[in-house]
């Protein structure tokens, strides 16, 4: 099992919307996060700064080929396409990625 933790901007305007939108997920959207492999994701909020952390565990054996299913998934793209618009990705983010990926420094198990 790999743990990832991911950090993204949200504009103040958004805030509200993203709730909403998260407190209602598409169960199509759901199912596709489960069969890519990825368990116990959460996604937290800071604010005033409007910055939110993901946090999530990925229990299968090929990452990149489940992120490319993901992605391929038109209910997804769907997805994405209502949710991107709110997020502000970090400008420091690595080549090709939105959510930018954190390293991890300390985990107790």
């Amino acid at each position: 099992m790999q743990r990832h933790g991911q950090v993204i901007g949200i504009g103040a305007e958004a805030v509200a919307e993203y709730k909403k939108l998260h407190a209602e997920v598409w169960p199509q959207v759901l199912e596709m996060i489960t069969a890519c492999n990825i368990r116990n994701y959460s996604i937290f909020l800071r604010e005033p700064e409007n910055v939110m952390f993901a946090y999530f565990e990925y229990v299968g054996t090929d990452f990149d080929a489940d992120m490319a299913k993901m992605a391929a998934d038109p209910v997804t793209q769907k997805w994405w396409d209502v949710c991107m618009p709110l997020q502000r990705p970090l400008e420091t983010r690595a080549e090709g990625e939105w959510w930018a990926e954190m390293e991890e420094v300390f985990h107790h198990g």
